[in-house]
């Protein structure tokens, strides 16, 4: 792992200490950076910090929020994808990133977010996540909408990845 990868973890995770949150994972394997998750009872304090104290209540499909932030590296990109059983919603935290959404698997154009700017993604839509220039980083709620089987890493349909996976 390059020493600017590891500082940016080690930033983050101080970051997230010091507002209380408590981190369930932290993996800094991916290919494209890596990912915090965080308790699911902080789901409303996760939206009061990173997504302007929207109230979780509104965001729940059929249960429960997952709250993840996401680190991108910069150049890199991920799969293009789409989830069977969860929406997401994306708030940019810090650096400039590109999404691409779409309903079919055709790329439509890379959109660029910058901090403080949000989107949401339906179930079913297909995205990606790049980062650019610069390190990205992003929050994330999983908005299950699967009562009965919360969606997880594995709910990932990959129509294409850089990384073969």
């Amino acid at each position: 792992m390059s020493d600017q990868k590891k500082e940016i973890f080690d930033s983050v995770a101080q970051r997230l200490k010091i507002e209380g949150f408590n981190v369930i994972t932290r993996d800094e394997s991916r290919p494209w950076g890596g990912f915090f998750v965080i308790d699911e009872e902080q789901a409303q304090q996760f939206a009061n910090v990173y997504f302007d104290k929207i109230n979780v209540e509104d965001l729940k499909v059929s249960g429960k929020l997952s709250p993840k932030i996401l680190i991108v590296a910069p150049n890199t990109r991920l799969s293009w994808q789409y989830h069977h059983r969860r929406a997401e919603i994306w708030r940019v935290v810090n650096g400039t990133v590109g999404v691409i959404t779409s309903d079919t698997d055709e790329q439509g154009p890379v959109q660029q977010l910058v901090p403080g700017q949000t989107i949401e993604l339906k179930q079913g839509e297909r995205h990606r996540l790049i980062g650019l220039s610069d390190w990205g980083i992003v929050s994330e709620i999983w908005q299950h909408t699967d009562t009965n089987q919360p969606s997880d890493e594995d709910d990932i349909v990959r129509v294409q990845d850089d990384f073969g996976r």
